[in-house]
């Protein structure tokens, strides 16, 4: 007889309070028994992205960050600036789950035969929150079943960095692009994305801001790197977008002159072939995508460029919702077909739930530097 009594388990939540008080805790939460089209994972391996990282810590003073007991947990507390707190406040009061996505083992499953069929089975799961957990309840539709064999680390980033990567790959054929340009290069999406278009035949321009990040990209086969701390950056990424006819550009940086420079040397790169001169520029479509906030400074644009050109914004569930469910899972499933080549993701530390809480753990993942990403592991000890 399968039991029914209720799964209790840990789950980290992130709080802003009105008197400028930010706090991490683990909180001890009842998970709801599965409907039909649903299941219950035990979480074994959550990655933490630089979008948890945002929801996480939101506009606090890292420096603050104090270890204390919350209602027998371990916990965090930090300050937040007068001018931060005003920039959260949508959210002040809100105990936010945090965690986007993981990998784990059916333990319980809803009705549907659908969802029976993956009790007992390591998936991986995207739950948009929650999955900094020991259990989440999720709908079929977020779920990734893993090919036999494959562990929960292995599957624990299948779906924002992967789908994020592919999902910028896509947006440029939609849009009659032939290549793109990918800021933050050396990240590990960035090297997801070179990977992705090596094997697709796609040209990519890669940026990055130190030369061991552009040595770590060739080495890995990317033809085109670009390293800011270059003085002859401007030059080269020119060159490099002359010789790729790029015109699309994914940035994680957002803030400060870079998205503008990308769009400068654009032009400057079209110009190189042009036959006529237009005082509105060329007619040619430069867009510039805006999908991090690594540097929070305003986004400078110095308009060098003509008139045929954009900056927005773009985000993974927007695109996902535009090319719909079929798209969505065609791309679901190379992603699985591909989890140890293309789609592999590598980790500088595990940790387990209470780590996310440990000031001295918080102080590197925190950083999202090239090189130290954090995988938690709910399940352990």
């Amino acid at each position: 007889m399968s039991d029914t009594s209720p799964l209790r388990g840990l789950q980290l939540r992130s709080l802003i309070r009105a008197e400028g008080e930010l706090e991490l805790s683990l909180v001890e939460v009842e998970t709801p028994e599965p409907g039909p089209d649903e299941v219950v994972l035990r979480i074994e391996a959550s990655p933490i992205n630089p979008s948890d990282i945002g929801l996480l810590f939101g506009a606090a003073d890292m420096d603050s960050a104090t270890a204390v007991q919350i209602e027998g947990q371990p916990g965090l507390r930090m300050t937040v600036p007068e001018r931060g707190l005003r920039a959260m406040a949508a959210r002040i009061g809100m105990a936010i789950p945090c965690g986007n996505e993981g990998a784990g083992t059916v333990v319980r499953a809803g009705s549907s035969p659908a969802a029976q069929a993956l009790l007992g089975r390591r998936v991986a799961g995207i739950g948009g929150g929650g999955m900094y957990a020991q259990y989440r309840c999720l709908r079929l539709d977020q779920c990734l079943p893993l090919h036999d064999g494959a562990t929960a680390e292995e599957g624990a980033s299948c779906f924002v960095n992967p789908l994020t990567a592919l999902g910028m790959v896509e947006t440029m054929k939609l849009e009659g692009h032939r290549a793109l340009v990918h800021t933050a290069a050396a990240s590990n999406l960035g090297q997801m994305l070179n990977r992705i278009c090596l094997k697709d035949g796609i040209e990519l321009v890669n940026i990055v801001r130190k030369p061991e990040q552009a040595d770590l990209l060739r080495a890995q086969g990317a033809k085109h790197v670009c390293c800011t701390a270059s003085p002859s950056f401007l030059a080269e990424l020119t060159d490099a977008l002359a010789a790729t006819g790029a015109t699309i550009a994914f940035d994680a940086i957002g803030g400060g002159k870079l998205a503008g420079q990308i769009l400068g040397c654009m032009e400057a790169a079209i110009s190189r072939t042009a036959t006529e001169f237009s005082r509105y520029g060329s007619n040619v479509m430069k867009q510039v995508y805006i999908y991090g906030g690594l540097d929070l400074s305003p986004t400078e644009i110095t308009r060098s460029f003509g008139m045929c050109w954009g900056v927005g914004g773009w985000l993974l569930f927007p695109f996902l919702n535009r090319v719909g469910p079929a798209v969505t899972a065609a791309l679901k499933q190379r992603v699985a077909d591909e989890l140890l080549t293309t789609f592999g993701s590598h980790y500088a530390r595990r940790i387990p739930l209470a780590g996310m809480v440990d000031p001295a753990e918080v102080a590197v993942y925190a950083l999202r530097a090239t090189g130290t990403k954090f995988l938690v592991e709910p399940a352990s000890p």
